[in-house]
């Protein structure tokens, strides 16, 4: 069966040329959106490849057009929906390096092995992203993702160890 990843939101026409703005929820959009690469747009309850034909940075946002929809006329009709990649074409990182997609879901516990919550959404703060953290009384905090935080994490155990420091939790 194939599996899809989400990778952003088309939350807008950008101009009149076929582009628009996409709100990424992904890693590595300059190879995601690389010309003549397949993201799929969920649409009317099915996912439809489209082929990158441009893709440039503007004011933050992902701005991308696709091979034969060069008019705000054809594309106009996406605002709003989701873009997807299939999953197994994403290759490997190198040993301790994730994807975004794979810190959620995980146990976290701190150095000590006491149980801390489940890891629930990775954000983008603009200079770096943190990884939001809900307690068992769903309350929530964020730890920075970097290594000074993030001292593991194991995708098999879907567990992740951070080092809590005063004022964290």
């Amino acid at each position: 069966m194939v599996e899809y990843l989400r990778i952003g939101i088309i939350v807008n026409t950008f101009g009149l040329k076929g582009e628009v703005k996409i709100k990424s929820f992904s890693d590595f959009d300059d190879e995601r959106y690389k010309k003549n690469n397949e993201v799929l747009v969920y649409f009317n309850n099915e996912y439809i490849p489209f082929k990158v034909n441009t893709y440039r940075v503007h004011k933050g946002m992902n701005i991308v057009s696709f091979v034969d929809y060069d008019h705000i006329n054809l594309i106009e009709k996406y605002k709003g929906c989701d873009v997807f990649v299939d999953r197994s074409k994403i290759k490997p990182l190198k040993k301790g390096e994730f994807y975004r997609f794979e810190l959620v879901g995980l146990d976290v516990y701190n150095q000590e092995g006491n149980y801390l919550g489940k890891s629930i959404k990775v954000e983008d703060m603009g200079h770096c992203t943190n990884i939001r953290i809900e307690k068992e009384d769903k309350k929530t905090f964020l730890v920075p993702n970097i290594k000074e935080f993030i001292k593991d994490v194991n995708l098999e155990d879907k567990t992740m160890v951070i080092k809590v420091i005063e004022g964290l939790i």
